[in-house]
């Protein structure tokens, strides 16, 4: 087996019984593991019966971490880098360390894990032989109405990941602009309260308004000229 200076490392996005043998055995092995929140990576590594050495890596300090972890990888350190779920570097700390990597020539390796999108995507029911991942939906309403109106032209399905605090205002957008647009909500993924809930902007934003959305969040929107899975 290629023993990589640094491991990226993909973790369950809710339940962690969904963490891969492989994973487990590079945690248990590596000297240090950078993480985004030692707390959260430290429940779960306990869960497992690991004790490894933790280093904050997140979105503050990534850019002034990175050459820290690449000098002490080309020392000699095994590194394991996680975020707090899902895929390191997918709208998560990461991508700046592997350009850091890059540029030293520095052997990495990265293992598929979890990914809230993917999962959202299959499970939407929406077309999924093209899609567009836009990370998180922009704050300012005015930019996220044009992101939006964006992606409802679209001939693909686009995926955002959006906080319960603002899915309302982003249905609403929606609605707006086109209120028999195919969506889906997902909720919580392959945690204990799992939702999806498809339907157009108005049913949804109905829904959501009576019943209000908590935990994490990834909305989908079939573009008007999306084509249907054959």
């Amino acid at each position: 087996m290629i023993v990589y200076p640094v491991t990226f490392v993909g973790l369950p996005i809710g339940n962690r019984e969904d963490i891969t043998r492989r994973a487990l055995e590079i945690l248990q092995d590596v000297d240090c593991i950078c993480c985004e929140d030692t707390r959260n990576t430290g429940m779960l590594l306990a869960h497992y019966g690991i004790r490894k050495p933790l280093l904050s890596l997140h979105e503050h300090n990534e850019r002034e971490r990175a050459p820290e972890v690449a000098d002490r990888a080309l020392a000699g350190e095994r590194f394991a880098v996680v975020s707090d779920a899902g895929m390191p570097g997918v709208s998560d700390p990461g991508y700046r360390l592997i350009r850091e990597l890059q540029k030293r020539d520095i052997a990495y390796t990265v293992l598929p894990g979890p990914s809230a999108l993917i999962t959202a995507l299959v499970g939407s029911g929406l077309p999924s032989d093209s899609f567009f991942f836009g990370g998180f939906l922009p704050v300012k309403s005015g930019k996220r109405t044009q992101v939006l109106a964006q992606a409802l032209a679209a001939n693909y399905t686009s995926i955002f990941y959006e906080s319960p605090f603002r899915i309302l205002s982003s249905l609403k957008t929606i609605a707006s602009l086109d209120p028999s647009a195919p969506l889906c909500v997902a909720r919580e993924l392959t945690k204990l309260h799992e939702t999806y809930h498809r339907g157009s902007a108005p049913d949804l934003l109905a829904h959501f308004s009576s019943h209000p959305p908590k935990g994490e969040i990834v909305l989908l929107v079939a573009g008007t000229n999306a084509p249907r899975n054959s």
